[in-house]
């Protein structure tokens, strides 16, 4: 393999990305890493040899050359013919009177088997990279402590915090945020996203983004890194212990006015971060310890306790002979199936504004290569940060609730009940997350320390992100915002568009039209969620079957989930549900305002 001797800076033009180097001299004066050109494109691995070498491993890259550059015959013919990601997603949100025909026929199933091994096949299985090694290691692949990287840590000894681009120095964290991302005013979802979707995806992924405190933000403290549903039923053994009812499968509850609720802390004595002044009696005990901080993530928990309770008590029924362990045990993998087709069926299908129909079916991928296994990576992690979702005031019926009035609300959930709840949520628009200023104030320190993280783990540029998932790196601010005064700020600031951060970069890029964020979002994001999802072991072939779910019936439950049976078979009267406000026009009839004491 050919040596690459990069001598200055580097600049990868657009189509080519061929290196425009110069002397020798001059990089052996300075010394400077040449892997921090990151001169080895199309997936090619960057190795250093003493002081001024590299070479660029493009082992089964489809690309040869010194810095995999050089296509072959089969990769030139399938990028000529491979249509860019605006291009599909253009398709694939217009037209929708020929869609709902393709949504009746096979090419439904041709197409979805298309987009989930295109998307998964973008994560690399298993995980190369961890932020203590840039390199493949046995740790990278076993050491589950970490959070897995698509893409190896900017080396340390590079001249600028993003390789040789940029300034030596990246803007104040605070300067950047407060300038670019706090809202001034509330900018609407313009695909009609609500507060149900957006507590949904709050409640759905603390299951598996549990940054560790002590060992810090490399790390994990999730023992599973997928869909396990530990935010039900606790992480670990003890936990999962003081939640059980030990009688039938179930899990503990409390009977408040004829309603199932979660128990109390005091009953299951399980660890949950309330603050002193939430008095014991309002203290509700849950799988994740933080959900008593907002009433959305305890009215879903609530909802998935009624479920659990529901469901054991249709297996018993089937299997009178079962004990308490086998019922709870089936349970559990029918509530993680039926997660599972609720986010790809309806919060992916929400959020990608397809009109292709998305099918939750994993037999699709059965007979084709598929490692059922993931890793929860960090730059998922750092993607997933969607605080724009959140308004500036939560409105319950007709009472409107400030964050100081809405967080530790614990009486709320007593007080209005969960279809009450969940009315108001499904009708109160969330915010659009990319493109705009739509951080409120309340929550803006998260997205502070969030880029604080990705400098302390080294996340590469935002444009070396979108290369790696098959994108186009941007060649100016302007390209990236779509105007000339933001453009210009962050000009100032950055230096180079190469140099502009990861988190930024997704949350600053201009939005697709009519859509809650911008290309790299979806590019990006999908992969990592459809792997996630069909990785789990429930979509192998080994488990997908009736008897791991307690027969045809428990596979029933699994295979014809949604939002709204979820909500309605667990509730008296069935509100609004639906991860999008309803049309302004539309008179509902199920809406639900009353308060708890009618329950």
């Amino acid at each position: 393999m050919p040596v690459g001797h990069p001598a200055g800076p580097v600049k990868l033009g657009i189509g080519d990305a061929k290196l425009q180097l110069d002397s020798v001299q001059t990089q052996k004066k300075n010394e400077v890493n040449p892997c921090c050109y990151f001169p080895c494109q199309h997936k090619g691995v960057c190795v250093r040899f003493g002081l001024d070498r590299y070479q660029c491993d493009c082992t089964r890259t489809g690309y040869y050359g010194p810095n995999c550059t050089t296509p072959e015959l089969w990769t030139r013919i399938r990028e000529a013919l491979r249509p860019s990601p605006s291009f599909y997603h253009f398709i694939l949100t217009h037209g929708r009177w020929i869609w709902n025909i393709i949504n009746t026929t096979f090419i439904r199933d041709v197409l979805m088997r298309l987009v989930l091994t295109v998307r998964a096949n973008l994560i690399p299985s298993p995980p190369t990279y961890n932020s203590d090694h840039g390199y493949i290691s046995w740790e990278s692949y076993a050491n589950l402590s970490f959070y897995t990287r698509v893409l190896p840590p900017v080396p340390e000894d590079c001249p600028t915090p993003m390789g040789v681009k940029g300034k030596k120095e990246l803007p104040d964290p605070e300067v950047l945020v407060t300038s670019f991302l706090l809202r001034k005013e509330f900018v609407p979802d313009p695909q009609g996203s609500n507060l149900m979707f957006a507590f949904f995806a709050q409640h759905f992924i603390h299951q598996f983004f549990k940054t560790s405190g002590k060992m810090g933000s490399a790390f994990t403290s999730a023992l599973s890194h997928g869909v396990d549903l530990n935010q039900v039923y606790g992480d670990n053994p003890q936990r999962q212990y003081q939640l059980r009812l030990f009688k039938d499968g179930k899990l503990k509850f409390q009977m408040v006015d004829g309603e199932m609720y979660p128990p109390s802390v005091a009953e299951t004595q399980a660890s949950m971060r309330y603050p002193e002044n939430v008095p014991e009696g309002h203290q509700m005990a849950v799988g994740q310890e933080v959900f008593g901080l907002l009433p959305g993530l305890m009215m879903y928990a609530t909802i998935w306790l009624r479920e659990h309770n529901r469901v054991c008590d249709i297996l018993r029924a089937e299997h009178p002979s079962w004990k308490d362990e086998q019922l709870f045990q089936t349970a559990r993998l029918i509530l993680i199936g039926e997660t599972i087709r609720i986010v790809i069926e309806e919060y992916v299908q929400h959020l990608s504004g397809y009109f292709l129909k998305l099918k939750f079916d994993p037999e699709l991928l059965f007979g084709i290569q598929f490692q059922y296994q993931n890793r929860i990576s960090l730059e998922f992690n750092h993607l997933y940060h969607w605080h724009p979702l959140m308004p500036d005031s939560f409105v319950v019926g007709d009472q409107e609730y400030s964050y100081e009035q809405f967080v530790f609300n614990t009486s709320m959930l007593l007080d209005y009940g969960v279809e009450a709840l969940v009315d108001a949520f499904s009708r109160q628009r969330a915010g659009q997350i990319g493109g705009v200023r739509n951080i409120n104030h309340h929550v803006l320190h998260v997205a502070i320390s969030t880029i604080k993280e990705s400098r302390e783990l080294r996340l590469q540029s935002f444009n070396e992100y979108r290369k790696r998932f098959g994108m186009k790196p941007y060649t100016s601010f302007q390209e990236l915002t779509g105007e000339k005064q933001k453009s210009a700020e962050l000009e100032e600031l950055y230096g180079d568009i190469d140099a502009l951060e990861f988190y930024p970069g997704l949350l600053l890029e201009k939005s697709l039209p009519n859509s809650i964020f911008g290309e790299s979002m979806v590019e990006i994001g999908a992969p990592f969620s459809l792997k996630g999802l069909l990785g789990n072991p429930i979509c192998s072939p080994e488990y997908w079957k009736p008897s791991t779910f307690g027969g045809e019936i428990g596979f029933n439950l699994v295979k014809t989930a949604t939002l709204q049976k979820l909500v309605c078979l667990n509730v008296k009267m069935c509100p609004y549900v639906s991860f999008r406000v309803p049309d302004p026009d539309q008179v509902d009839k199920q809406s639900v305002k009353r308060p708890s004491t009618e329950l």
